[in-house]
């Protein structure tokens, strides 16, 4: 497998080896190999049809295996148990906007796993909660229902329940399809301060190659096909005037 990253000293985050996926008999995905290693920023183009979203569904097990391995931090995924290290922010047009959930209830959903589903909400949630809310700027509309909320704010929404676990790896599937161009620049401002900043490894599917390309350079590292995978790395954390969550994240 190629690396992504030019020094072996830091973890694997992502393997992937020799993944295929089909559809129907479809072939969507052919042989796909990369690594991803801690604090990686990732950027994923590639055409309509070349198998984006399919890729990201596998990694983040929504997907079951067809052909290959994935790891994740060093496991396979069929034995991987730590999904609270993964944030994962889906398309926006997967989004039902007639379901009944407020802005709070979507963020503390990210809390749940199986072995948590029936867990009482503890004050440290509450706070865990809050903290995400404050990061998005969206405490104010905690209460709201997320369908009723414009597609910036409903991208906020998505990424503080991507983020109320302190992810290690957050994956954003296509985050700015279908808002405006000056909330798609703050959204990206945002999240690429995060990379700067602290701990965090990125893997992010866009259709905008400009974006991609100011921060990430111009030459892709590898191709998989249709899908070209460009990448900034990171590996000395610059400081910040905050480490807790609630403030460090936040950007002017």
């Amino acid at each position: 497998m190629k690396s992504l990253a030019a020094q072996d000293c830091h973890q694997h985050i992502i393997e992937i080896e020799n993944v295929s996926f089909s559809y129907r008999n479809q072939k969507v995905l052919s042989d796909v190999n990369f690594i991803v290693k801690e604090r990686d920023f990732v950027g994923i183009i590639g055409s309509n049809g070349a198998g984006k979203t399919t890729l990201m569904k596998l990694i983040v097990g929504l997907l079951p295996m067809e052909k290959g391995n994935i790891n994740l931090f060093g496991q396979p995924i069929h034995s991987f148990k730590d999904w609270e290290r993964i944030g994962y922010v889906p398309q926006k047009n997967n989004f039902n906007p007639l379901f009944p959930a407020t802005v709070r209830e979507v963020v503390l959903s990210g809390m749940y796993n199986n072995k948590s589903l029936f867990r009482r909400v503890s004050r440290s949630m509450q706070q865990q909660c809050d903290d995400a809310l404050e990061v998005m700027r969206i405490q104010d509309i905690a209460g709201k229902r997320v369908g009723e909320l414009s597609g910036g704010q409903q991208q906020r929404v998505f990424l503080a329940r991507a983020l109320v676990n302190h992810p290690d790896l957050l994956v954003l599937d296509e985050p700015t399809v279908g808002i405006d161009a000056e909330t798609q620049a703050s959204f990206f401002e945002l999240i690429t301060h995060m990379h700067a900043h602290h701990h965090m490894t990125f893997l992010m599917v866009s259709h905008d190659l400009d974006m991609i390309e100011g921060y990430l350079g111009t030459t892709p590292v590898q191709k998989n096909g249709n899908i070209n995978l460009f990448v900034r790395h990171s590996h000395d954390l610059q400081n910040c005037a905050e480490n807790n969550l609630e403030h460090s994240l936040s950007i002017n």
